[in-house]
């Protein structure tokens, strides 16, 4: 795929061919999955049917009728099952970032984000799967869900996902928010501020993270007369909050003044209060800072695009489609800085425009339905180009 003819030349080369995007996403998955198969099948043809089935939003089922010559549906879920959930929680984050070195640098500070996501299931629950369902607030018709917790980077431009967690009911967010630091540091990377949903407001979170002495950002919940009173005010302000219990915690409160100007249909003053630890910044700063903690939700929505479907209540398989949905993004933001990032003056950037999530998920079709010779017509993809 040649660049616009009105681009600053890039960094690497002006051709992308079909190989360079495919080959890292197979690649990253075959060096750290072990899938022992016998016979003519390989794990490599294994791993390119569903990353496949990724770009293509399709099933096990469906993608045996749009190509030829890929693994019947029986010998994939059969090779599937031998999947061990200790070995994908462990290599999760070498997969996701096999090819982080032109994005990320090791002893750099980046802004961090913790989130949870939640996947629709509409199927049985049993003792295969019991502790990976979670019951949360009904959406897309069901209240079951099976949930994974997310570790995002969220400064510009540079926004990829390090680890990805099933999250399961004997599990306390303070572990999995342990785990997300440990894969920081195994990184080699450096916290600016990390920054967590209003539903880590708890005590047990914040005491963690005042222990550990992360710079972080979480925004308070507005109950109780005390915090209401705290959040009163016409200027940007600092503010102490006494958090009670044993024992008693003492928070710090950045507050941010805006005014509403009739968006959401308030009128007024608002005050923005974030609970803070270990950031000399003013609270206006805090604020446009949390601000960006919302590119993981973009993240989220292009991963659904390149989900596999699936019925299975196994939860197994259900975690290595998130991870495939989630290196997907990865790889393209890696490919976004080696071939459409312009060589001029000043910060290095990158050309988004220049090569869509859509393109990209298009050529790793092309590539897959290359490879697999014999291949059917493609059938249209629903999203733009």
């Amino acid at each position: 795929m040649p660049l616009p003819k009105s681009r600053v030349t890039c960094r690497k080369s002006n051709i992308l061919k079909p190989k360079d995007c495919c080959a890292p996403v197979v690649s990253a998955l075959d060096q750290h999955l072990t899938i022992p198969i016998q016979g003519k099948l390989t794990q490599t043809d294994l791993i390119s049917s569903l990353v496949g089935m990724a770009v293509m939003n399709q099933s096990v089922h469906s993608i045996t009728h749009i190509l030829d010559r890929v693994p019947c549906e029986t010998s994939v879920r059969y090779h599937l099952k031998k999947l061990d959930m200790a070995d994908l929680e462990q290599n999760n984050t070498s997969i996701l970032t096999t090819h982080m070195h032109h994005v990320l640098k090791p002893g750099y500070a980046y802004q961090f984000a913790i989130d949870f996501t939640n996947d629709p299931y509409y199927g049985s629950t049993d003792e295969e799967n019991e502790a990976y369902i979670v019951r949360s607030k009904r959406k897309k018709s069901t209240n079951e869900f099976y949930s994974y917790i997310t570790l995002y980077v969220t400064t510009r431009n540079r926004q990829m996902t390090l680890a990805v967690f099933p999250v399961r009911r004997d599990t306390s967010k303070v572990g999995y928010i342990a785990q997300c630091l440990d894969r920081i540091t195994e990184l080699g990377l450096r916290i600016e501020v990390l920054c967590l949903d209003r539903e880590f407001y708890t005590r047990k979170v914040l005491g963690f993270l005042m222990d550990v002495q992360v710079p972080f950002i979480v925004p308070v919940r507005k109950h109780g007369k005390r915090m209401k009173q705290v959040l009163q005010g016409t200027h940007s302000r600092y503010a102490e909050y006494r958090m009670h219990g044993k024992p008693v915690l003492v928070l710090k409160i950045a507050i941010a003044v805006k005014y509403a100007k009739g968006k959401r249909g308030k009128r007024g003053v608002e005050n923005l209060g974030y609970v803070v630890g270990n950031l000399r910044w003013n609270p206006h700063r805090v604020h446009q800072t949390y601000r960006s903690r919302f590119s993981i939700e973009s993240s989220y929505r292009m991963r659904n695009q390149v989900k596999p479907r699936t019925s299975t209540k196994n939860p197994v398989i259900r975690y290595l489609y998130a991870i495939i949905s989630f290196l997907l993004k990865n790889i393209w933001i890696d490919i976004l800085w080696k071939h459409f990032s312009p060589v001029k003056q000043g910060p290095q950037t990158i050309e988004v425009r220049g090569f869509r999530f859509s393109s990209f998920m298009c050529i790793i079709w092309e590539a897959i339905r290359t490879s697999m010779r014999g291949a059917r017509a493609i059938p249209v993809l629903r999203y733009p180009v």
